[in-house]
């Protein structure tokens, strides 16, 4: 699914990454742990072209991502950050429904697709799709990430330290909450964090 070839990354005369390998297989929940600036952000973006390598080859799915449109790449990945990045002005679910927006679903795929991911969110869909995000809580921002993430179903979600910012009792609930995604949907996910813990998780 996705596979790193001697990859390695620098900014200056920094080496962020130095010759990496390593390999995702389809459907793995695969964890990359480590402290603050250990490149593991680095190598999620260099998944999705972000940022480029200065050497070595990233393949998805068996393509070369060099020779592939950053765009037509990243309609295959969903990605969740930490400081989840919700259009402010947009209600709920026009924000989970961007994506398949931009790939031209029909309106009613759209909205039942919103229903099911605010359902397997634990959030009530009738009463927070036409929600705005400062309405809403942290956590509850953050499942939307995660819902707009998924929304166009993708084959991979890389997911970068997106619950360090939430309260304990929160960031537990969505670590649950994401082990039972996993399960129903058997997507590709590349998780980042610097928690021992929540890896373990």
């Amino acid at each position: 699914m996705i596979a790193f070839e001697g990859v390695t990354k620098r900014f200056g005369a920094w080496t962020a990454v130095d010759d990496l390998s390593l390999s995702v297989a389809a459907g793995e929940f695969r964890v990359l742990i480590g402290p603050s600036g250990s490149g593991k952000s680095t190598v999620l973006r260099m998944m999705n072209r972000l940022i480029a390598p200065d050497a070595g080859t990233i393949r998805v799915e068996g393509e070369d991502i060099a020779r592939l449109k950053p765009e037509t790449l990243r309609r295959r990945m969903g990605y969740v950050i930490q400081s989840i990045g919700l259009f402010p002005h947009w209600t709920v679910e026009r924000n989970i429904a961007a994506v398949p927006d931009l790939l031209g679903w029909p309106r009613a795929r759209v909205r039942d697709r919103v229903t099911e991911l605010l359902t397997l969110l634990n959030l009530d869909a009738e009463r927070y799709r036409g929600a705005f995000p400062h309405e809403l809580s942290g956590g509850q921002q953050q499942r939307v990430g995660v819902a707009r993430a998924l929304a166009a179903e993708p084959h991979i979600l890389l997911m970068d330290e997106p619950f360090s910012a939430l309260d304990p009792i929160t960031r537990g609930a969505l670590q649950a909450e994401m082990a039972a995604i996993h399960k129903a949907t058997g997507t590709t996910i590349v998780f980042v964090t610097h928690d021992i813990d929540e890896a373990l998780t």
